[in-house]
């Protein structure tokens, strides 16, 4: 049966929740760094579908891991288990401090999971007074009601009624505010790796270490949100391993599954007991097709050539984006790490980054923002250096018609 309506913008104002503001433009598909419209108009994509898209779109893997396992079987229940999400977690223990994984769907999920976990942990092993968690100011860790309360940002957690309790946040890159807020009733410290929507802020070397200490003396758990920061966006596997500090949890989402919907949280052996039978669980949480995309996702990006391209392909962005800077003098800095990068707008240009963004869709090129002042990068770990110089001549057009 005919389509009696036509496909387009308008028909998502009339149709969907109005908790979006997408663009007109609707891409149909894709190809590595690259996607059409309904027009066919031609986009480099340097956004990766927020850091998601990390072997771009249609990667040969994973279109070849879908179409097997889609003609074998989709999804089990969890009273059964499956032979892809043995694989993934095995693949993930393998190639992590973790010895345990639970699987969920999303960022969100994971983090719901590990905090519960935590808390669980904390009352199984200590007492039910050991709950306070401690997160970060414009950290981000989810919408669900309890992750948007740990995360630091007051506008997505205002309005929806009395919020999870006994959670604090200090500021990031702060030890001292942390310590402040510690104490022997604190049972896990959250942090992400690299604050991401908060605007790509890196750690420094004596603050992530200094959590890690105070988790120690206070016998609380520490958890690495890598929802952004893992499946390689920075280099490594996941960001711990650059840091020298190991996490008590780590949650895993976004580029995990390329594409596909899925979550992980890894943890230890000793932790993980804590969620014992019936204590929590996911309906679709480790089915066997995203399962089956997510290894062919992991078998991709555990590559030496992968991993050491991710830090090449970085700086061509850094030096591209400085070169622009140079002519235009629109940023402060270039920051982030790995392909997950940040050009931070002067004062000339604060608030304005949305219209940043914009100006690189009309160009053709997809970009996003981080807060309203940074214009962020987050494109697939294996994009051709060729589309990356494109791109950032696009970018550039973008730039010259604000900056002039």
């Amino acid at each position: 049966m005919s389509e009696q309506f036509s496909v387009n913008r308008e028909l998502f104002d009339e149709v969907m929740v109005p908790n979006y503001a997408p663009s007109a433009v609707i891409p149909v598909r894709g190809q590595g760094s690259r996607v059409w419209d309904q027009q066919d108009k031609e986009y480099i994509d340097f956004a990766g579908g927020i850091a998601v898209n990390c072997l771009g779109h249609c990667h040969p893997a994973l279109v070849g891991a879908l179409k097997e396992q889609g003609e074998k079987i989709w999804h089990l229940s969890n009273v059964m288990t499956n032979e892809p999400a043995l694989r993934l977690a095995k693949k993930l223990v393998d190639n992590t401090f973790a010895d345990k994984v639970y699987f969920a769907n999303s960022g969100a999920e994971s983090n719901e999971a590990a905090l519960k976990l935590a808390r669980r942990w904390a009352l199984n092993e200590h007492s039910a007074e050991k709950s306070q968690i401690i997160a970060f100011k414009q950290g981000f860790h989810g919408r669900t009601f309890f992750t948007v309360t740990v995360g630091g940002q007051e506008a997505y957690s205002a309005g929806f009624g009395p919020r999870p309790g006994d959670i604090d946040h200090a500021e990031y890159n702060n030890l001292e505010s942390v310590k402040a807020l510690i104490s022997d009733k604190t049972c896990a410290i959250m942090v992400e790796p690299l604050q991401g929507e908060g605007g790509i802020v890196s750690p420094t070397p004596e603050f992530i270490q200094g959590l890690r200490d105070l988790c120690n003396e206070h016998n609380a758990l520490l958890i690495f949100d890598e929802v952004q920061t893992g499946a390689g966006r920075l280099g490594p596997l996941y960001a711990y391993m650059d840091l020298d500090v190991t996490p008590d949890i780590l949650t895993s989402a976004k580029g995990l599954g390329g594409g596909i919907p899925i979550g992980a949280m890894l943890t230890t052996a000793e932790i993980a007991k804590h969620l014992a039978i019936g204590t929590h669980g996911s309906t679709y949480g480790g089915n066997p097709l995203a399962c089956a995309v997510s290894e062919a996702v992991i078998d991709v990006i555990t590559t030496p050539e992968v991993q050491a391209g991710v830090k090449a392909k970085a700086k061509l962005y850094v030096d591209g984006l400085n070169a622009i800077n140079a002519k235009y003098s629109v940023f402060t800095e270039i920051r982030g790490k790995g392909l997950l990068v940040g050009a931070v707008l002067n004062e000339r240009y604060q608030g304005k980054a949305k219209d940043f963004l914009m100006a690189a869709m009309s160009e053709g090129v997809m970009t996003l923002v981080a807060g309203a002042n940074i214009i962020r990068f987050a494109p697939s770990l294996v994009i051709p250096d060729e589309d990356i110089a494109e791109g950032l001549v696009r970018f550039e057009k973008a730039v010259a018609k604000l900056a002039s």
